[in-house]
């Protein structure tokens, strides 16, 4: 039963922690029969044997809790080949906001996991091989197994798994099986043999023309915003004060859910997937992209003579995909030249971005026509500590842009990491405050923003089984651009309605039939 248990247990929902299902292991029966006619033809098995035996086990385990925890964190199934490449920015993110003794825990539990797994499973594989010195025991336990790993081959799926006697547990050998392919296919680069051709990205964008336009990809804004009962009653006050800063500067708003090409993370897929009308779901996909001549959306706008720009506050480091992009100019974290306090993993609040987008693009007058690309930190996991939103958009560009009593409260929220749905919320409130205070800063201005969340938060936040889809609005003052919006399916107003319109890569040309012929 502990042998059965260590490869069947299920995650519960949402923490770390496991639970034993009563499922049954084939992978425990193939070792049971083989450990059976071990001892009927070669006697009893040695302690090299179950030391090794005991050993695969203990990696059997790890990654079938790998699996199940991951589903159960970030809505998802693990990549490895893909995923191993973030963990240490992931970890060094998590480490930077964690209280010691939690980073102490995590470190201990790293050591000590695979230890503590070993010695109890190595106990029980041990009880089994000398159980098989028993003739009758060893003949029941072995005809047992084979029966089993027969029923697993041959039961057909029931129609109804709750009423079933008998559930066998997805094998963890399969769980390593997919990670070899997955490994092989990104290697071998068959991920992305066949990338999408170039769809068209030809507009005279005649009806935006002179407006600047703002694409803001906000960070982990997903459909949970709109689905759970509990966000849409914490977010209600937030969402009607931006709605009411649309109305009173003169401006309307439409709404739609679309599918992100990713979930709980791997913004850069959902950015690509817009910026270019191409579905991209991985890395090597995304990375030979970019090796090939094409057009996006920037290309477009440059060429009817936009100053393109990328708002990108969490770069540090040259960025050498903005050349693909066709990016005009870069506002990097040097650039922004921020100066005030950090909260959290984040240097740069996001209010502070658009302040410095606005100072240095739209507001000298006359200037080019602007397209902005801005993707969001301060909504990123784990949420917390959220900036404070400052009313007065002149004090921004101080060092002291915060009062006191707003950095204390600010730095002394920290995540609950069995509970992250509050702070989520809380930084998303902050986004769209900063967003309807903005649309109030430059209520004089021509504008178009375009509001679209990059993919849905981690499954510790959305619940199992949610949607990959993710809101967008688009705000502007010319009725012909929302009229061309709502003949394509967006409503009227700040609400999505499900199900979602479209794929997030059919909306680039929905975007550019909007803006022009």
């Amino acid at each position: 039963m502990l042998a059965d248990a260590a490869l069947t247990f299920e995650n519960v929902w949402p923490t770390p922690a496991i639970r034993w299902t009563g499922d049954v292991s084939v992978e425990l029966a193939i070792a049971v029969l083989a450990m059976a006619v071990a001892a009927q033809f070669w006697g009893t098995l040695s302690r090299w044997a179950l030391r090794w035996l005991a050993i695969a086990g203990v990696v059997l385990i790890i990654g079938h809790y790998a699996d199940v925890t991951s589903q159960a964190l970030f809505g998802r199934p693990i990549n490895l080949y893909w995923d191993s490449r973030h963990l240490t920015n992931v970890g060094a993110m998590f480490a930077f906001v964690a209280h010691p003794w939690l980073i102490a825990v995590v470190l201990a539990a790293l050591v000590l996991i695979p230890v503590l797994t070993y010695l109890p499973l190595r106990w029980a594989l041990g009880v089994i091989a000398g159980a098989m010195h028993d003739p009758r025991v060893r003949t029941v336990l072995g005809g047992l197994a084979a029966v089993l790993i027969v029923l697993f081959f041959v039961l057909p799926p029931p129609e109804d798994y709750s009423t079933r006697a008998l559930e066998f547990a997805p094998p963890v050998s399969r769980t390593y099986g997919r990670q070899i392919m997955l490994a092989i296919d990104g290697l071998t680069g068959a991920a992305a043999r066949s990338l999408p051709p170039q769809p068209s990205m030809r507009s005279d964008l005649s009806r935006v023309q002179g407006a600047d336009v703002l694409l803001i990809f906000v960070e982990s804004y997903g459909a949970t915003t709109w689905d759970h009962p509990q966000a849409v009653k914490y977010l209600a006050p937030v969402r009607d004060e931006f709605t009411r800063a649309v109305r009173d500067t003169g401006r309307s708003v439409v709404s739609a859910f679309v599918e992100s090409p990713t979930f709980g993370g791997g913004s850069w897929l959902a950015h690509i997937s817009l910026l270019t009308g191409l579905e991209i779901r991985d890395d090597e996909s995304n990375m030979r992209l970019m090796t090939q001549q094409r057009e996006t959306i920037l290309t477009t706008f440059r060429d009817k003579g936009y100053s393109t720009i990328a708002v990108m506050p969490g770069m540090s480091q040259p960025w050498p995909e903005g050349a693909f992009y066709g990016f005009t100019d870069i506002y990097d974290l040097y650039r922004l030249d921020y100066k005030g306090p950090t909260f959290g993993w984040w240097d740069v609040p996001d209010q502070f971005s658009l302040y410095r987008l606005d100072a240095l693009a739209i507001a000298p007058q006359p200037h080019q026509p602007v397209f902005a690309f801005f993707p969001t930190v301060s909504t990123h996991a784990p949420f917390v500590p959220t900036p404070p939103y400052q009313p007065d958009w002149t004090k921004l560009g101080t060092a002291t842009p915060f009062s006191g009593i707003d950095l204390t409260y600010s730095w002394d929220q920290q995540p609950d990491w069995t509970n992250l749905e509050p702070g989520y919320l809380q930084s998303v409130a902050y986004a769209f405050r900063a967003f309807a205070g903005y649309l109030r800063y430059r209520a004089d201005r021509d504008l178009v923003v375009i509001l679209i969340g990059d993919h849905q938060p981690p499954a510790l936040v959305t619940g199992p089984g949610a949607s990959w889809d993710v809101p967008v609005h688009v705000v502007a003052s010319r009725p012909e651009i929302i009229d061309r919006l709502k003949q394509r399916g967006f409503r009227d107003g700040l609400v999505p309605q499900h199900p979602s319109l479209m794929k997030m890569p059919a909306l680039t040309r929905v975007m550019l039939d909007a803006f022009g012929n």
